[in-house]
């Protein structure tokens, strides 16, 4: 029989309000501690949700109001040199979700609070105190909160992961800033329920209709030089809208997305990321989730789909682990391979966002050969077609759901 009871969760995003919801739906007494002085709901643009990760919110019930507010992505296409391929899908899989981040953030919280999950805002960890009864969570305004374990769902630049292995690597800027836009009253040829990953003559981009008129475009642009996110936004968006204007300008439609993209549209996402292998997922009473520990780039489609896997598969391995211990040791050996094995995936989808004019060419050549011969289902369909069986006890040893 489990001895957890009540658990702190660091962080407010998208696998802090999972895990505390999961950890509740487990008997565990979880609260949410968020840095910033509310909800996040304005962070970020739009993220895709892959059939696993919409899976496996259906096990805490917020599968339905997150595809209340999605958009199904039913086609999928690769654009290089100007050819449009289609992407085959795999069957008896529902599609891709398109969510506005912010309002994932918003569903998930407010699914959060209904299921009795308290937030509290401001709250900034600086540091744990860890006894053999408990772990005591201090933040900068001076205020303190002690449960049996700690959950560090705090993000790319987890403090949490520090405090369990100073020595843990951060993440590694791929040299690319995001940006994102709506446009409206577009009259091009873009389908509904489509997405188009096109490799432009200078950089990747992707669009995709999200109904009456409008359409989404995201750009990863080149940008050897990091900035942070608050860094990337003090700058005008004039200034970034020139280069995207300049970078895309001769792609199609790229160059008419950027031209058409205002100041009041533009949403600067940042520098990309990506997690190398963190060694150390828990030490003691604390454990990592979410882009805290496993941060596959953006190429892989499923790093909001891994976070939400993460939090729901700790929350059942405290559930019936004898100690945090042994439920944190049974929780890496069940998601470890998995995110890793995303990760090497998107570090090759990666690279050939940054190839050279030459490399491009070739590229454009051979993309409709290696499209007609991919196997499909043997590398997406292990991922996609992941699911969490909750009512599954976790055996030490055998944690393999």
């Amino acid at each position: 029989m489990s001895e957890t009871r009540t658990a702190l969760v660091i962080g407010g995003g998208i696998a802090g309000p999972v895990a505390a919801t999961a950890l509740r739906k487990a008997g565990i007494d979880a609260r949410v501690y968020e840095a910033y002085p509310g909800s996040s709901y304005n962070i970020g643009s739009g993220l895709a949700l892959a059939p696993n990760g919409i899976a496996a919110l259906d096990v805490i019930g917020a599968g339905d109001p997150v595809r209340d507010i999605a958009l199904p992505i039913s086609t999928m296409n690769l654009s290089i040199g100007g050819k449009v391929v289609s992407v085959p899908g795999l069957p008896e899989l529902p599609p891709l979700q398109l969510v506005d981040r912010g309002e994932l953030h918003r569903v998930l919280h407010d699914h959060a609070v209904a299921a009795g999950v308290p937030f509290e805002y401001n709250k900034r960890l600086v540091d744990v105190v860890e006894e053999e009864s408990g772990i005591t969570a201090r933040f900068t305004d001076g205020s303190t909160a002690t449960a049996d374990v700690l959950v560090g769902a705090d993000g790319i630049r987890s403090t949490v992961r520090d405090l369990i292995d100073p020595n843990a690597p951060g993440p590694e800027y791929l040299n690319m800033l995001g940006f994102g836009a709506i446009i409206d009253d577009y009259d091009g040829d873009v389908a509904p329920e489509s997405m188009t990953f096109a490799f432009g003559k200078q950089a990747y981009y992707l669009y995709g209709s999200v109904g009456d008129g409008r359409v989404m475009w995201g750009a990863n642009l080149p940008h050897k030089e990091y900035l942070s996110l608050t860094a990337a936004r003090e700058i005008p968006k004039s200034h970034w809208l020139g280069i995207l204007r300049e970078i895309y300008g001769d792609d199609t439609p790229g160059g008419e997305f950027a031209r058409r993209t205002t100041e009041e549209q533009l949403e600067v996402t940042g520098a990309l990321h990506i997690m190398p292998s963190v060694p150390h997922w828990s030490r003691g009473r604390m454990v990592l989730v979410g882009d805290a520990v496993h941060a596959p780039s953006n190429s892989s489609g499923q790093g909001a789909s891994l976070a939400i896997e993460s939090a729901i598969q700790v929350a059942r391995c405290l559930r019936d682990m004898p100690t945090p211990t042994a439920a944190f040791a049974a929780y890496e050996q069940l998601r470890r391979s998995r995110v890793e094995g995303v990760a090497a995936r998107a570090a090759k989808a990666n690279h050939s966002k940054t190839l050279g004019p030459v490399a491009r060419k070739m590229m454009a050549l051979a993309a409709p050969l290696f499209i007609k011969m991919m196997n499909q289902e043997k590398t997406m369909g292990a991922e996609q077609r992941y699911r969490i069986d909750w009512d599954a006890p976790v055996q030490a040893g055998l944690a393999t759901v």
